[in-house]
């Protein structure tokens, strides 16, 4: 099967998912709807040294194929075969683990979703040992860091308008707006009925509505239920069905015996910038930069290209009953980096954030702002920078900077 696809900008994960395609049966891509899985699986099978096979499961004619899965599935001997939205056929999961375990039929498997693992249970209950999970973003900044704008850093375009391709990529700000409205209003239509029943799909929007207005804020389930009318379990219910869907993300409070009174609720935070300015009705660059959301928006925005860039390190945010905090907080084995970010070019740390970052001791701490230029020491182990040279440092910890150019 071949693919021509033009203006293909390359992601970040492409060397990772051929590698597992070959080293295990079945290689789960999984990440928001429209943040452009299928391209990119257009791109592997299009390189592919083998037969492929694609099939959205979202067309009739597609899954008409599978209604007997495993005899059109067996019958593709040899082959790479990708479903696309494969959560519409969760009957398939039983099928794929006997002929991943069949050895002759040298079957490779792609499965694209739109939802967590902990959403497609059949799949991490029935293949276990035999899938591996990837997770996709909507383009993340290094991934279109060339990316020509005029005017403004091309940064601040890319988080005015979010990482979803659709809308990054749209001819003007109106197009991009009104992409990112009809994103909202499709995903509120399709995904959460299929998930949760559509008998509270308007209640889980207007929860998903009002939780851009606290963007960045320790979570309080109860005011928000309250708001609403429901209990705080059903508040934090719904807010986990968001975060299966790659909405939201609940940022955890660093677990770490500190000696301290620690905020035991996290953080709540939209995961793509460009989803929470429509939600909030930000027209243009002039609406966001007068918003009192600016620097919630620049700290969530930031706060999602460092984690994109370092997926394997754990994430939380420390904060103690005293007001000592720091933004974002990671660590993988005895490494511990820190985080602040600001959205101003003259930043400085207040009392609580040089407190809590001698408590922490990370062996190296960075204050983020939209500056494009080089950065500078603010105090020792402590550099002030951009996005950009923040993600170039990050990558002497895993060479993810290496992404190729358009």
């Amino acid at each position: 099967m071949e693919f021509r696809l033009h203006n293909y900008w390359h992601r970040a994960m492409e060397a990772e998912l051929v590698r597992s395609l070959k080293e295990v049966p079945v290689t789960a891509l999984l990440g928001p709807r429209q943040c452009g899985k299928s391209t990119l699986a257009r791109r592997l099978l299009s390189e592919w040294r083998g037969e492929s096979v694609y099939l959205d499961l979202e067309r009739p004619s597609h899954a008409r194929r599978l209604r007997d899965p495993e005899l059109f599935l067996s019958q593709q001997r040899g082959r790479l075969v990708c479903l696309d939205e494969v959560q519409r056929l969760p009957e398939v999961f039983p099928v794929l683990r006997s002929l991943a375990d069949d050895g002759a039929l040298k079957l490779r498997f792609l499965l694209l979703g739109s939802a967590a693992p902990e959403l497609l249970r059949q799949s991490s209950e029935t293949l276990a040992g035999r899938i591996r999970y990837h997770h996709l973003t909507p383009f993340q900044w290094r991934e279109v860091s060339k990316l020509k704008t005029r005017d403004v850093p091309a940064f601040f375009t890319h988080w005015r308008r979010g990482g979803f391709p659709g809308s990054l990529l749209a001819a003007s700000e109106a197009a991009s707006l009104l992409w990112r409205e009809q994103f909202v209003a499709t995903f509120l239509e399709r995904d959460i009925p299929l998930y949760g029943g559509v008998a509270y799909s308007e209640t889980v929007g207007r929860l998903w509505r009002m939780a851009a207005h606290v963007h960045g804020q320790v979570l309080n389930s109860s005011r928000l239920g309250e708001t609403l009318g429901i209990s705080h379990t059903t508040t934090r219910n719904y807010l986990g069905l968001l975060e299966s869907l790659y909405m939201v993300r609940l940022l955890p409070p660093l677990q770490q015996d500190l000696k301290k009174r620690l905020i035991k609720s996290p953080k709540l935070y939209f995961r793509d910038s460009g989803v929470l300015h429509a939600l909030l009705e930000l027209q243009d660059q002039n609406g966001l930069l007068g918003h009192p959301v600016l620097g919630a928006s620049w700290e969530g925005w930031c706060l999602e290209q460092i984690t994109a860039a370092l997926p394997r390190w754990r994430a939380s945010f420390y904060r103690d009953s005293n007001g000592q905090e720091v933004d974002l907080v990671l660590e993988r084995g005895a490494r511990r980096l820190a985080f602040e970010f600001k959205a101003s070019l003259s930043p400085e740390l207040t009392r609580g954030g040089k407190a809590a970052l001698e408590l922490l001791r990370p062996s190296q701490a960075f204050v983020i702002c939209p500056m494009a230029e080089d950065g500078y020491e603010l105090a020792p182990g402590v550099r002030v920078c951009g996005i950009e040279e923040a993600l170039r440092s990050l990558a002497q910890e895993t060479g993810a900077w290496g992404v190729k150019a358009r």
